[in-house]
């Protein structure tokens, strides 16, 4: 069963594909500027808590395009989703879109986020001791927002 995009999936898609070349784009013109020491991992709290080549920035914006190519593949198969409910003939439009709203919300968070450390990272900043928990926030309270969808769908 072919699943279709509502708007939201669609923008969400325009969102991730913009947010992703302006990333590419971002290094592109930063990449003279940048130091030969850049800061690549950040702990819990936000500290900067290892360096590593100006190469390495270039993870920045090539984990996200990976992760969205894998995820929009997902998408394109419904039926291998683990949907942790009984799907039906009588649900199966309901479960299956709400899945999909999932995964265009979470591929938008993830690009996002990266795209947020790409700029840190080239700008040679810390990021926040807020950065963890709004992100884990926003990542896992949009996820219990679409199961919780998911559950009063079936």
């Amino acid at each position: 069963m072919k699943v279709e995009k509502s708007k939201w999936d669609k923008r969400a898609d325009i969102f991730c594909i913009l947010l992703l070349i302006s990333q590419v784009l971002y290094v592109i013109i930063s990449w003279g500027k940048l130091p030969d020491t850049i800061p690549v991992h950040y702990n819990a709290v936000g500290e900067i808590d290892r360096w590593g080549g100006k190469g390495e920035i270039l993870i920045g914006p090539a984990l996200p395009c990976l992760l969205y190519l894998f995820l929009r593949v997902v998408e394109r198969y419904p039926q291998i989703w683990n949907t942790g409910v009984t799907v039906t003939e009588a649900n199966r439009e309901r479960v299956y879109s709400i899945l999909q709203h999932l995964l265009s919300t979470m591929k938008a968070e993830i690009v996002f986020i990266f795209a947020f450390l790409t700029i840190k990272t080239v700008s040679g900043a810390a990021l926040s001791v807020w950065f963890l928990p709004i992100m884990m926030g926003v990542l896992f309270g949009s996820l219990f927002f679409w199961i919780w969808k998911l559950v009063k769908a079936k």
